[in-house]
Order: C-alpha cells, then sequence, then structure tokens
C-alpha cells in the first residue's frame, strides 16, 4: 500500500536517479524531489517532523565537480537537524558522515579488523612527503570528500611526491583534509562493487578496467559488458561511457559478503556499495570504499538478472508506511484516545 504523504528524494545528481523516479511514478507512489543544489531550511522548526513519513537521501559528494561543494555540507547540517527531530531517514546522517569521510571509512575498516590499504591522514599537502617515507610506493593522494574517484593521484616515487607538493598541484580538498595511501593494482584489472540494501546482500559485479581507465568506476556510467554489447544508461548521455570498462554480474565468496554487510550495518548504510579488490602487489584481498550514494548498474535485467530499484522502492514504501503507523499512534495518543 502506498503511504498518504509524500516520500522526500533528495538529490543532486540530473541523471542518475531517473530509475528511481519512473519506479514510483509507475506505481503511483507519492514523491517529492528537492534539488540539493539550492535547499533552505529553518532549524528553528520543528514543522518536518510531522509533515514528513520518510526522508530519502541521495545527496552526492562529488558535487563539488559540479559546482556545488556547499551543499555537501549543508546536507550535513540538515540531516543532522531531521536526526535531532526524529525524522525517519533512508541513509540519514551517519551514513552520510561515512559518505563524506574517506578516513572515517578507513577507521572503520580498521575497527572491524577487515584488510584495508595502509593509509596516513593529513591535513596539508605540505606533509604529505614525510608522511610517505612510512609507506611504500606507489602511493595515492585522495581528498577526504571524493566522490566518483575525484580528485585521486597516483604517485610511483617520492621525487615525483615531492615535485606535485613544491608545484602546489596536489589540491588540499574541499575540506582540507587528504589521504596518502598505498596503492593496490587490482589483480587482472578489475574491482567487485557488492550493494547492499537494508543490511542484506543485494548483488554484486565485477568491474573490468581498460588500460586509460582512472579511478571513476560508477556502476551507473559503465555501459559496456564483458561481451562488448552496449548498455543504455541514464548517466550515460550526461557523462558518455567510461573508457574501457566493462561490467559483468559476479558472486563474491560468502566471508567477503559477510563482511560488506557488517560494514554496511555499522556505517548505517540503508543501501550502499562497498568495493574492494584483489591486489596485483601481494594478492591479497583489500576493503577500500563504502558508498552511501549507490547508483545502481545500467540495464540490471540486463546484467544481474533483476531490477534493484524496484526492489529499493519496496524498502522506501514500507519504511514510510512504518513512519506513517508510527506517527498516527503517537498522534492519537498525545489527544488521549489511545493508552
Amino acid at each position: 500500500m502506498a503511504p498518504h504523504l509524500p516520500i522526500i528524494v533528495y538529490y543532486e545528481h540530473p541523471d542518475w536517479f531517473r530509475p528511481l523516479f519512473t519506479e514510483l511514478g509507475r506505481r503511483g507512489i507519492p514523491f517529492t524531489k528537492i534539488d540539493a543544489g539550492t535547499h533552505h531550511f529553518d532549524p528553528a522548526s520543528g514543522r518536518l517532523a510531522r509533515s514528513l513519513p520518510l526522508f530519502f537521501n541521495r545527496m552526492s559528494p562529488s558535487a563539488w565537480k559540479r559546482g556545488r561543494a556547499g551543499a555537501i555540507f549543508h546536507t550535513l547540517h540538515l540531516l543532522g537537524h531531521l536526526k535531532g527531530l526524529g525524522v525517519p531517514c533512508f541513509n540519514g546522517y551517519e551514513s552520510f558522515v561515512y559518505e563524506t569521510s574517506k578516513s572515517l571509512q578507513v577507521s572503520l575498516l580498521e575497527r572491524l579488523r577487515l584488510p584495508v590499504p595502509r593509509t596516513r591522514v593529513v591535513n596539508n599537502p605540505s606533509i604529505l612527503v614525510e608522511a610517505a617515507r612510512e609507506l611504500e610506493f606507489p602511493l595515492v593522494v585522495k581528498p577526504n570528500i571524493g566522490g566518483s574517484g575525484a580528485g585521486i593521484v597516483r604517485f610511483d616515487r617520492l621525487d615525483d611526491l615531492a615535485l606535485a607538493v613544491e608545484s602546489g598541484a596536489i589540491a588540499p580538498g574541499i575540506d582540507g583534509v587528504l589521504l596518502l595511501q598505498e596503492f593496490h593494482r587490482p589483480h587482472r584489472g578489475s574491482i567487485v562493487r557488492i550493494e547492499t540494501l537494508e543490511g542484506r546482500f543485494l548483488y554484486a559485479i565485477r568491474v573490468h578496467m581498460g588500460e586509460d581507465a582512472g579511478f571513476d568506476l560508477c556502476p551507473a556510467d559503465i555501459c559496456k559488458t564483458v561481451d562488448g554489447s552496449n548498455l543504455e544508461s541514464a548517466a550515460c548521455p550526461a557523462g558518455a561511457a567510461k573508457s574501457g570498462l566493462t561490467v559483468e554480474r559476479f558472486d563474491p565468496p560468502p566471508w567477503i559478503v559477510e563482511a560488506a554487510l557488517r560494514i554496511a550495518t555499522e556505517a548505517r548504510l540503508d543501501v550502499g556499495g562497498i568495493e574492494y579488490l584483489e591486489s596485483e602487489r601481494d594478492r591479497n584481498i583489500y576493503f577500500y570504499d563504502v558508498n552511501a550514494l549507490s547508483n545502481f548498474v545500467a540495464e540490471p535485467a540486463r546484467v544481474i538478472g533483476f531490477d534493484p530499484t524496484a526492489r529499493l522502492v519496496d524498502a522506501l514504501v514500507e519504511r514510510a508506511n512504518e513512519a506513517e503507523a508510527r506517527t498516527g499512534a503517537a498522534e492519537l495518543a498525545s489527544a488521549g484516545r489511545i493508552s
């Protein structure tokens, strides 16, 4: 049964969520779209707590690439406000905190005793060379707030890193924090992304990287299967197919799936992706990305055999109905009509 009040879909990227909007519309589920890039709220008002059955956060940390860096921090404040009011959120404050901090992601993986590349977190590019002496090259420098592989630069030698620091070629990132991390070339040129939904395994894909591929592995933008067939994607018309990337369904070992679910639970991901690779350097498995902005693979019925967006909408509707039921009971209780 559809909720009475509209689900709020708070988003920033213009293309990634067309399948979600289409599925909601097809089912007649009431929803309201809010552009995260142009938004305001009253922190003194509790009105939202009485008017929203569910707030679905789809804000992208890569918004700074589109001139909307301020919207990232605005979203953190908004989600904190909604949490304080008790507004039910799908991918709420806690998950977005992890989404916007690669440093906290590494800390989470370490706390769960899961393999993660050795990392140093620095607050000024000038100390990267000093920090690099404790690590083994090749290394990558990552902005703490990234998204879609944005701002990641690889260095194979200490001299190259030192030259980049001296020339001012390394940007400090929008929050001034950088990660210096050992780079592990993926064995056989592929990584795996596991998608989870409400603490359950949804599906996994293996992304094969071409020789010219960078660090942007967003599955919504990958427009070819491993047999060379083209995939139609909502994101491809805007960003074009990633150079040389192909994708296929993959079934990870059970222990890796279990680890991904632990990560999702600890990071409070209602829906999200966990990425890992097998290292060419030492053949060990490493988890390296916790992604709360889950962009499903293009043409999922062809690639994985079902539509994950339909299952996502099922979860949203159930969560919204539960929220309405609680709100209705609370209102009746406050009016003295139930005990």
